[in-house]
């Protein structure tokens, strides 16, 4: 069912199904971060990633997508690359931080989720500088309510990561509705106003993923056309998940235990089943 822009509502079957796809994500991104360690290639990780998914009956979301269509099954961005990395021959090291996003489609339906993980011992700045990410993620999906509207998720994201330290909030890249396609309307920018865009009603699958440097905001396409680097070679940090707002609260389908630990945490209902 489609409502007004093309939005995509799923029915509470279609949800659950969703959740399917989103658990062997998270699932997987849990397998990829217990793997980074010095020596490891990201197209180590990129293999361990497609078994994972294709062994659990996922199909890889990113693999042939978009134009020129991309070669892998994750995204690795590394230290200043903040999305979109290719796998490749890259050796981690020690004190580097990387971006893992990944994608499986079930049955027709999509999960979308990414984390950022440190390789051995960086320095306080970057650590504090995930954290920040991490809780932005949190924030604004804690922020998200039955007739609320959008923005109210971007200005939950932007008003904690203000609220930490003077960081750049990436405004060209922004989350996504998600569910039979990987992107859907409505975008779910990292910065706003509250009360703005579409309303947040239920069967509304979104993507939320703030994308946050420790420079400035303003990014460039490296040579291979899909690595996203900062313009100032500062370091950046990328979470995301997948959710949807159901009547008891949220419900986060890419979280293995579905959000409830963090959403409690924050004195949000917990949705899920």
């Amino acid at each position: 069912m489609f409502r007004e822009r093309g939005i995509e509502l799923k029915t509470p079957g279609q949800i659950r199904a969703m959740r399917v796809a989103g658990l062997l994500v998270g699932q997987t991104l849990e397998l990829l971060r217990d793997a980074v360690r010095p020596g490891v290639t990201t197209a180590d990780l990129d293999a361990l990633a497609e078994d994972n998914i294709r062994s659990g009956g996922g199909t890889p979301s990113f693999l042939g997508y978009g134009v020129p269509p991309f070669p892998a099954s994750i995204c690795a961005s590394v230290n200043d690359a903040v999305v979109h990395g290719i796998p490749g021959s890259r050796v981690l090291q020690e004190g580097d931080v990387i971006s893992i996003d990944c994608g499986a489609i079930v049955d027709g339906w999509h999960g979308d989720a990414a984390i950022t993980v440190t390789v051995g011992e960086v320095s306080p700045e970057v650590t504090t500088l995930m954290r920040v990410t991490e809780e932005s993620l949190w924030r604004g999906m804690a922020a998200a309510k039955l007739g609320g509207r959008v923005s109210d998720i971007s200005h939950a994201v932007e008003s904690w990561v203000r609220s930490e330290g003077a960081y750049g909030i990436l405004e060209d890249y922004v989350g996504h509705g998600i569910g039979s396609a990987m992107h859907q309307p409505p975008n779910v920018p990292n910065i706003g106003r509250p009360g703005r865009g579409p309303k947040l009603v239920r069967g509304l699958a979104l993507a939320v993923e703030p994308m946050v440097t420790l420079g400035t905001s303003e990014t460039r396409v490296a040579d291979d056309e899909w690595t996203v680097v900062t313009a100032d070679g500062s370091w950046a940090a990328h979470f995301e998940h997948t959710f949807t707002v159901m009547p008891e609260g949220a419900w986060v389908l890419t979280a293995v235990d579905g959000g409830r630990t963090k959403l409690t945490e924050l004195g949000v209902p917990f949705g899920g089943e």
